[in-house]
């Protein structure tokens, strides 16, 4: 009923909204008979905050048309390689008409970014996928929204996840040979699941993994999301965040945690700082500061786009990563999609070198909770771990902004080089030692 109620009310909002954008462009025409008047550029800039208060968020796109490669401007083409009910596989494939640029392309390591569902979309990595470009193929998990998918595509669970994960590894792997993985927030738990997985199974694993930012052992350093999973009961969360999607949509009567829900959670977080954030927004219309104006405008698109998550995978979320920890304490199942049920055990994993990466300031996943990964992956030698702490950065400024990109991404593309420089190594030892050892 609230999701219904919510929708209803946004569908009655619209049409002011509209009307509101449509008054802010009438007193900042210089064409108007109020000219440009310190008086109309307030009513002008009041009438687009309440704009921006009240439109409706629709999915960003990337919008990714170039990226320098050592100078050069690449062209870049968005393309989904594999279409799945709950996500795409999104490939950001790069071309050039320049040869040596191209020879370098083509001999740069193949990454999969794992990209959070956690009610942001993929989206919010743009940075993170931009800066890799320049020194990667790069790869996406591109989630989709809940209640566009329709219910005949079934449910939705965290071991879903995790097969999905392992079932785009394998096709990179089939594709080049290798791959490398980086994940970002909330999927650092299941990307370490699926990869552990598939050592105990025996199968070819990930180069290197990139951890960053994510709450493998959510008890260290608890956070307020982390406090607010623990104090309340598995039954609050199923009985208070979970709603049908209303009829308007594709995914009508499916379970979902739903967006504006997740998105009042955000900004109930830090509500004097958004409060701040347009009031600066409606100053800066005033005064003409457009580019201000339009980093605002930036990040709000793309902070106040939030998707529906299917009710099975969230709950499973809460219950086994923040209230269960089932990771840290060896007691994790996961169904495979044959239904053989398996222990996730990272101890497992041997042959993938392994970094985390954590922000000082980090108030989503606190200090330490990341670095877990470096204690439960016991298998991998010393000299194949890693692990980053980024003074000064918070959440965000581990993959997104100028920590990251003059910080944090020269270490990542460094471990992930050398995780090449490994692989080619137990190669050519492998050839050197006759052709049945290469074989073998």
């Amino acid at each position: 009923m609230l999701y219904t109620l919510y929708e209803t009310q946004r569908s009655l909002m619209e049409p002011f909204a509209e009307l509101a954008q449509a008054t802010a462009k009438f007193f900042s025409n210089p064409g108007t008979p109020f000219g440009q008047t310190q008086l109309a550029h307030r009513v002008s800039a009041a009438y687009e905050l309440m704009y921006r208060l009240g439109k409706d968020y629709e999915k960003p796109e990337f919008g990714i048309r170039t990226v320098p490669v050592d100078g050069v401007e690449v062209a870049i083409h968005e393309r989904v390689e594999l279409d799945k009910p709950f996500c795409e596989l999104r490939r950001f494939k790069r071309f050039t008409d320049d040869p040596a640029t191209l020879t370098k392309l083509k001999d740069q390591p193949v990454v999969l970014v794992v990209a959070p569902l956690s009610g942001h979309y993929a989206t919010l990595l743009r940075d993170t996928v931009r800066t890799m470009l320049g020194g990667h193929k790069v790869y996406i998990t591109d989630w989709k929204n809940a209640r566009m998918v329709p219910l005949e595509e079934g449910e939705f669970h965290l071991d879903d996840y995790i097969n999905y994960v392992q079932e785009f590894i394998r096709r990179l792997q089939a594709t080049y040979g290798n791959c490398h993985v980086v994940s970002v927030c909330q999927p650092t738990v299941p990307v370490l699941a699926a990869v552990s997985l598939m050592a105990s199974r025996g199968e070819t694993t990930p180069l290197t993994m990139t951890m960053m930012g994510g709450p493998i052992d959510a008890r260290r350093s608890p956070t307020e999301v982390n406090n607010l999973a623990t104090q309340r009961s598995f039954e609050w969360f199923e009985n208070n965040v979970i709603y049908p999607v209303p009829s308007k949509f594709p995914g009508a009567g499916r379970q979902v945690y739903p967006g504006f829900l997740q998105h009042t959670g955000f900004i109930a977080m830090n509500p004097d700082r958004h409060a701040t954030s347009h009031y600066d927004y409606f100053k800066n219309l005033v005064k003409g500061d457009d580019a201000s104006a339009e980093a605002h405008r930036k990040f709000y698109d793309e902070y106040n786009a939030v998707l529906d998550m299917d009710a099975h995978y969230y709950l499973e979320t809460i219950r086994t990563v923040f209230q269960d920890f089932s990771l840290v304490h060896g007691t994790w199942d996961v169904r495979s999609p044959d239904g053989q049920i398996e222990r996730v055990r990272p101890q497992d994993i041997r042959n993938t070198r392994l970094m985390t990466v954590e922000g000082e300031l980090d108030d989503i996943s606190g200090s330490g909770q990341t670095q877990a990964a470096q204690d439960l992956c016991s298998g991998i030698p010393a000299q194949d771990k890693t692990h980053l702490e980024v003074k000064g950065a918070g959440h965000y400024g581990i993959f997104s902004g100028r920590r990251w990109r003059e910080i944090v991404y020269p270490q990542v593309r460094d471990f992930i080089l050398e995780g090449n420089k490994a692989l080619n190594k137990q190669r050519a030892l492998a050839l050197a030692s006759g052709p049945q050892r290469a074989a073998a």
